[in-house]
């Protein structure tokens, strides 16, 4: 471990910075990319292949700890199309612990079991979970394996909780009026199969606590903006190539600015007006940033036991994102991260408790060279990692030199992972 740590800051202090960046005159973000050609000029240089948008929050504290932002973005265009991927979990799980709170009926909370049963074609049931601790399915483990793997059965269920009219709705209601939310994740159903989301019990032993019914989402949407149609060739669900684009109208749609919002509003509900605030309790917020910056490792229910493919990096893209070594726990990122059809987003909250550092950063890079959509031919690996590992160390480094009239007080985002 210490040896991974010499590297890690052997590292951070061969990236390029001077003394102009930190006087913010212009963009800061700009002059941090550009000060360091040799990590991302190949990629930025194609910006019809890779597509990248990035946005990084400052953050500064005053004598009673209360935060301001300063907002720098590169290549921002939310009227242009992406897959958000996994990133849809993350308000998935905060509007779910919303909508318990609302019902305000005893006995009814995130730990409470929550049986799924099927009313519509191709709809499936959940009796039980053999990795929660008492074998039974709750919001609350949803939401752990959503956070801490990016577990995509979870999230449909979250979904299925909610319905796609109040999951929209009440994204709407909050400012995220872009934002569209369509379907469950990794399951091929039709658009009319996830209009129709499946009844639910919340149950006590025996006793039922609340029973919801099936619902149906009548309003039909659409996205309405550019690009909509990528790639020149996709595979269908027989692996048949078909030398058509990738039509995207009616896939999920959270653009990178209301995703940097919704995490922003989510670790400092503080700065905002009442109504901007998510309606969740003090224990939810704790709940939803332990989660955010476990480590698979650290979880005993669910318990990730095979590091190699649950590495501590496996949903941390900035900063670790091209290492699968033990991460120190040190440097902790609070984040949802999303890696489907060749892209690559991370959205995040990075805080370092020895230096007192905090940070919010969100991107979002393309790697699909061959343009043919659904052949699991990305570069991740090569091109996709890297970029954002690099582009978190570069603002870390730059956070770690700049000076701070007062330091943050971070203790609330601190945690002991072993419990």
């Amino acid at each position: 471990m210490i040896y991974g740590r010499l590297l890690f800051i052997t590292f951070i202090l061969s990236i390029s910075f001077s003394p102009l960046q930190a006087q913010d005159k212009d963009n800061v973000l700009h002059r941090l990319l550009k000060g360091n050609d040799s990590l991302f000029k190949a990629v930025l240089d194609r910006p019809i292949d890779h597509k990248v948008q990035i946005i990084y929050t400052k953050i500064d504290r005053d004598k009673r700890n209360k935060p301001s932002f300063t907002t720098y973005t590169y290549n921002l265009d939310d009227s242009l199309y992406f897959y958000p991927a996994s990133t849809v979990k993350l308000p998935a799980s905060i509007l779910a612990l919303e909508k318990l709170n609302r019902l305000h009926i005893k006995g009814l909370n995130k730990y409470t079991t929550m049986i799924t049963d099927s009313a519509w074609e191709r709809q499936t049931r959940v009796l039980y979970d053999s990795t929660s601790e008492n074998k039974l399915p709750s919001i609350a483990h949803y939401i752990k394996k959503i956070l801490l793997v990016s577990d995509n059965d979870a999230h449909n269920r979250l979904f299925e909780f909610m319905g796609q009219k109040y999951f929209n709705d009440e994204l709407w209601k909050k400012g995220f009026i872009k934002t569209k939310m369509y379907t469950r994740l990794a399951v091929g159903f039709s658009r009319e199969q996830n209009k129709h989301t499946n009844p639910v019990t919340f149950m006590d032993g025996d006793k039922v606590i609340y029973r919801q019914e099936a619902q149906y989402n009548e309003t039909d949407m659409k996205n309405e903006i550019y690009r909509l149609k990528q790639g020149k060739g996709r595979l269908d669900s027989r692996d048949s190539l078909i030398m058509e684009p990738m039509d995207f109208t009616y896939n999920n749609y959270y653009p990178l600015s209301e995703q940097h919002e919704l995490i922003k509003r989510l670790m400092f509900p503080e700065a905002f007006p009442k109504e901007k605030r998510y309606q969740i309790t003090d224990d939810d917020y704790s709940f939803l940033y332990k989660y955010m910056s476990m480590l698979p490792r650290e979880s005993k229910y669910p318990a990730y036991t095979d590091t190699t493919e649950f590495y501590d990096a496996y949903v941390k893209y900035f900063v670790f994102g091209d290492s699968k070594g033990k991460l120190d726990g040190k440097v902790r990122v609070f984040n949802k991260v999303g890696l489907s059809y060749g892209y690559l987003i991370d959205n995040a909250y990075i805080c370092d408790f020895d230096n007192n550092v905090e940070f919010i950063l969100s991107a979002y890079i393309h790697t699909n060279s061959d343009d043919i959509f659904n052949d699991n031919k990305y570069e991740y690996d090569q091109i996709g990692f890297p970029f954002l590992a690099n582009l978190g160390r570069v603002v870390y480094k730059y956070e770690l030199a700049r000076e701070r009239k007062y330091k943050p007080d971070l203790r609330r985002f601190k945690f002991d992972y072993t419990k």
